[in-house]
């Protein structure tokens, strides 16, 4: 099928179709972890993508110029999921100027003595910058809740705190985007392959990530919480289904996109005199 032929703007709506619903409890073992959408093939939906992100990064541009609006975009998922690839593709293709990618490993010592908030406040956005978390806060009911890190006492609190938090950031202007990317455990563990199989990617390999298989329906349980407890309207997750990488990356970049549209931003008025501008520079030009 030629290019010519695909329609780049389908009559689809990505953001309703992957919402989470308020107030609804969520099984991940009912949803998709493949879905093609309103494609007609992969093809189609990398077009689709790249058609998106070039006008992400137009929106992006004027949200840094007018630096008044922010966006926080959150990714959590099990491994090989593809959180990387998403941001390669389609997230890392924002100008790092106003955009930067924080990738939240085990805490450190310093981190440890704070509390769980203190290293995420500090990696927020900035008004007119884009901050994306690849993991997140939500690392503190997830791993730390199914590994039994913390007490139970301890977790359980953390959701109404995260809320608060969240809460704190839209204030000051800043929209939030959560998504979780929904892979299967057989798509997993034929990634797992292709990482063994390239030595490319051997870097990637882990033993703690077959041992994590081994609790796949506690850290859904946990995940399913967390959409519970911690999805609202103005800091909503969209669970994707990640099973094709192309349809995990097309749909992301149309809903980043549709957020950028909606927050509508604007270019700065000229705070200077147009008209004296233009006589230097056509006097310097008739020095020429």
């Amino acid at each position: 099928m030629q290019p010519t032929q695909w329609d780049l703007n389908p009559k689809f709506d990505f953001r309703d179709e992957h919402m989470v619903r308020e107030g609804k409890k969520v099984s991940l073992a009912k949803i998709p972890t493949e879905f093609e959408g309103p494609f007609r093939g992969k093809d189609h939906g990398r077009a689709f993508a790249a058609h998106a992100i070039a006008e992400i990064q137009e929106l992006q541009y004027r949200m840094y110029t007018e630096a008044k609006q922010s966006l926080l975009i959150v990714l959590q998922a099990p491994d090989a999921a593809g959180k990387d690839g998403l941001i390669r593709k389609v997230l890392g293709r924002m100008n790092p100027q106003g955009c930067r990618t924080y990738p939240f490993k085990v805490p450190s010592s310093l981190e440890r003595a704070h509390d769980f908030l203190w290293r995420i406040h500090q990696a927020t956005p900035a008004a007119g910058k884009v901050s994306i978390f690849n993991r997140s806060h939500y690392e503190d009911v997830l791993v730390v809740r199914v590994e039994d890190l913390v007490p139970r006492s301890v977790w359980k609190q953390r959701y109404e705190i995260i809320n608060d938090f969240e809460k704190l950031l839209l204030h000051r202007g800043t929209r939030i985007l959560k998504f979780y990317l929904h892979i299967s455990p057989e798509e997993q563990l034929e990634r797992f392959k292709k990482r063994l199989d390239e030595p490319t990617k051997h870097w990637k390999l882990n033993e703690g990530d077959y041992e994590a298989r081994a609790k796949w329906d506690d850290y859904r349980e946990a995940y399913e919480d967390v959409f519970e407890k911690c999805h609202s309207e103005d800091a909503p997750w969209h669970i994707i289904p990640a099973d094709k990488k192309w349809y995990r990356d097309a749909s992301v970049a149309a809903i980043v996109r549709d957020t950028f549209r909606e927050m509508d931003p604007q270019l700065p008025p000229l705070d200077a005199d147009l008209d004296e501008i233009r006589r230097l520079y056509e006097r310097e030009l008739a020095k020429q």
